[in-house]
C-alpha cells in the first residue's frame, strides 16, 4: 500500500515543520502549509488523503478552510488542531464534516493514529462508491 499522503495546515511555522518531519519518518508523505489559502491552492494541484488542520489560523479560519475543502474536494478526511480555540469550535468542525479533532499539541502517535483512521474510512467509502447502490430482493 502506497504512503498516506497528508497535507497539515498550521500558521505555527515550527510546530508546522516539527510535524511534517515527524510523520515523514513514520512513512507518511506529508507536507504542509501556512495558510487556509495555501491549503486550498496545494489541494487543487495535488489531492491527499487526509488534511490535518489548525482551527485558528491567520486570513481565513480552519473552520471556514474546512467548509471550502468540503466543498471542492470531498472526500478528504479533515482530522481538526484546535489549541487556542475551545471545544466549541471542534464541535463546529465536526458538525461540518471533519473526521475528527486533537487538542494541541497532539502527541504524534496519537496523530498518526487518527490519520490511519481517517485514511481506513475514506478507503471504505471509496470501496462501497465503486460497489454503488445494491439491488434489493424480495425474496
Amino acid at each position: 500500500m502506497e504512503p498516506i499522503k497528508v497535507l497539515i495546515v498550521d500558521d505555527e511555522v515550527e510546530f508546522l515543520e516539527t510535524v511534517v518531519k515527524r510523520l515523514r519518518k513514520r512513512n507518511l508523505d506529508a507536507t504542509g502549509v501556512t495558510s487556509g489559502e495555501a491549503a486550498l491552492d496545494q489541494l487543487a494541484k495535488s489531492p491527499v488523503d487526509v488534511v490535518v488542520l489548525d482551527v485558528k489560523m491567520r486570513g481565513i479560519s480552519g473552520l471556514e478552510t474546512l467548509r471550502e475543502i468540503k466543498r471542492k474536494h470531498h472526500p478528504v478526511e479533515v482530522i481538526m488542531l484546535t489549541g487556542h480555540a475551545s471545544m466549541e469550535a471542534a464541535m463546529q468542525g465536526m458538525a461540518l464534516g471533519a473526521f475528527d479533532y486533537l487538542m494541541k499539541p497532539a502527541q504524534i502517535d496519537e496523530l498518526v493514529g487518527k490519520i490511519e483512521d481517517a485514511r481506513r474510512t475514506l478507503t471504505l467509502a471509496e470501496k462501497r462508491h465503486e460497489l454503488g447502490p445494491r439491488a434489493v430482493s424480495n425474496s
